[in-house]
C-alpha cells in the first residue's frame, strides 16, 4: 500500500480500469449486517409489544420512524461508497473516511433500538460526524484540485443539516421526527441539485468521474448484506423455538423466499449492472439512479426480514393487516425495485414482474382470514414463478448485453 498511499488525492480517470472493493470496504459492510438486524429488531418490537402499533396510525408512525433510521444508515453507506468509487481507496485520506464511517455506523446501529428516546443524541452525533468529516477530509486531501470546491459545499450542507439532527435529538419525539425528516430531505434535495451553496456555486452529476464498475459492485455487495440479514433474522427467530410443524414450515418458506430473491436479482440485470454503468454516456447518472433502485430493494428486504420473524413466531395465527403489509409488501417492494433495475440495464421491464406485483397486491384481502404461514407461502410461490419465467426467457438464448436508457 505504501506507494499508492503516497501523493495527493486525485479523482479516478473516467476510463480507468476499476479495482475490486478493498478489504476495508468489505469490513465496513459487515457493520451494516449488525445495523440492519437492529432495524428489524426495532420494528419487530414495535409490532409485537406495543398494542397501539397494530392499529393503522400506530403502524404508520412506527414504520415511518424505522424507515427514517434506515434512510440515515443508507445515506452514510452510500456517501462512503461513492467516495471510494471516485478516489483511490488505498490512499490514507480515503481509508480515514471509511474507518470514520465504520465507527459512526456501528454507533448508529447500537443506538437504533432507542433512537427516539434514550440514545437519540448518540445516533444524531454519530450520523453528523460521519457526514461532515467525509467532505472535510477530502477537501483537505484534494489541495487545489477543482473538486475541492464541491467538498467544501458538501461540508457546508451537512453542517447546516447537522444542526437539525442534533437539535432534534434533544426535543420530544414528534419534534425529533420532524427535524430529522427535514434534515434528510434537505440533504437529498441538495445532492439532487448539485450541492448548491450561495457564493460557491453548484455542480452537475453528469460531469462527475467515477469508477462505474466499482460503484456497481458496491451496490451488489450491499444487496447481499441486506439479503444476508434476512437469513440471519430467520435463523435467529427459528432457533428460539419451539420447533413445531408450523414454525418449521415458516422457517423453510423464509429460506426459500431468500433464495428466490437472490435468484431474481442476479438474473441477469443484477449481474451486469457494472457493464450498464460503464456503457452509459454519463456513468454517474446511472450510478445515482441505481442508488435509488437499490434503496427500494433494500427497504423491501428489510420488510421481508421483519415479516419472517413475525410469521416464524406466529405461523398458524391470523395476522393483523400491519403484519401482512410486511409479509407481502417486502417482496412487492423488492420486485418494484428490481423492475427499475431491469429498465436501467436493458431499457425494458419483463411482464412477469408486474404480474407478480399485481398478484401480491390482489391476494392481500383474502389472506387476512388465513394463517400467517399461508401468506409467506404465497410470497414464495409468486417469486418462484418469476424465477421460472426468467429461466424460460433465457433458455437457449445468448446472454443479453446491457443497453442502458441513459
Amino acid at each position: 500500500m505504501g506507494s499508492r498511499a503516497a501523493g495527493r488525492l486525485e479523482p479516478v480517470p473516467a476510463a480507468a480500469t476499476p479495482g475490486r472493493a478493498t478489504f476495508l470496504e468489505l469490513f465496513f459492510d459487515l457493520v451494516y449486517v449488525f445495523a440492519l438486524t437492529r432495524i428489524s429488531a426495532r420494528a419487530f418490537e414495535d409490532l409485537t409489544q406495543d398494542p397501539g402499533s397494530q392499529h393503522a396510525w400506530g403502524t404508520v408512525t412506527g414504520s415511518g420512524k424505522t424507515l427514517l433510521l434506515l434512510l440515515a444508515l443508507w445515506a452514510v453507506w452510500q456517501g462512503t461508497a461513492w467516495t471510494t468509487s471516485r478516489y483511490d481507496p488505498y490512499k490514507v485520506p480515503l481509508q480515514t473516511v471509511v474507518i470514520t464511517a465504520l465507527v459512526c455506523s456501528m454507533v448508529m446501529g447500537v443506538a437504533i433500538p432507542r433512537a427516539f428516546t434514550d440514545t437519540a443524541l448518540m445516533f444524531a452525533v454519530a450520523y453528523v460526524v460521519a457526514q461532515v468529516t467525509r467532505p472535510v477530509i477530502l477537501s483537505v486531501a484534494l489541495g487545489a484540485h477543482p473538486y475541492r470546491r464541491l467538498k467544501v459545499r458538501m461540508a457546508v450542507i451537512y453542517a447546516v443539516s447537522g444542526v437539525l439532527w442534533i437539535s432534534g435529538a434533544m426535543l420530544s419525539t414528534d419534534a425529533q421526527v420532524a427535524l430529522w425528516s427535514t434534515a434528510l430531505a434537505f440533504e437529498y434535495l441538495a445532492a439532487r441539485c448539485g450541492w448548491p451553496v450561495p457564493g460557491l456555486g453548484r455542480s452537475r452529476i453528469s460531469r462527475w468521474e467515477i469508477a462505474g464498475e466499482h460503484l456497481a459492485e458496491r451496490y451488489q455487495q450491499f444487496f447481499l448484506v441486506a439479503l444476508g440479514e434476512t437469513i440471519l433474522v430467520a435463523g435467529f427467530s427459528y432457533s428460539r423455538g419451539p420447533y413445531e410443524t408450523g414454525h418449521a414450515w415458516a422457517f423453510a418458506l423464509a429460506l426459500a423466499t431468500s433464495i428466490m430473491l437472490w435468484r431474481i436479482y442476479v438474473q441477469r440485470a443484477g449481474r451486469i449492472l457494472g457493464e450498464a454503468v460503464t456503457k452509459a454516456r454519463h456513468p454517474a447518472t446511472v450510478g445515482r439512479s441505481a442508488s435509488d433502485t437499490h434503496l427500494v430493494m433494500v427497504v423491501g428486504l428489510a420488510a421481508t426480514a421483519i415479516g419472517y420473524e413475525l410469521i416464524i413466531e406466529h405461523p398458524l395465527e391470523r395476522i393483523p393487516g400491519a403484519w401482512l403489509a410486511l409479509v407481502l409488501g417486502g417482496p412487492a417492494l423488492f420486485l418494484a425495485g428490481r423492475s427499475r433495475l431491469e429498465y436501467e440495464v436493458f431499457s425494458r421491464v419483463s411482464p412477469s414482474r408486474w404480474i407478480a406485483l399485481l398478484v401480491l397486491v390482489a391476494s392481500a384481502v383474502p389472506l387476512l382470514f388465513l394463517p400467517g404461514v399461508v401468506a409467506t407461502a404465497l410470497g414464495a410461490v409468486v417469486l418462484a414463478a418469476v424465477v421460472v419465467a426468467d429461466a424460460r426467457r433465457a433458455h437457449g438464448a445468448p446472454p443479453e448485453p446491457a443497453s442502458p436508457p441513459f
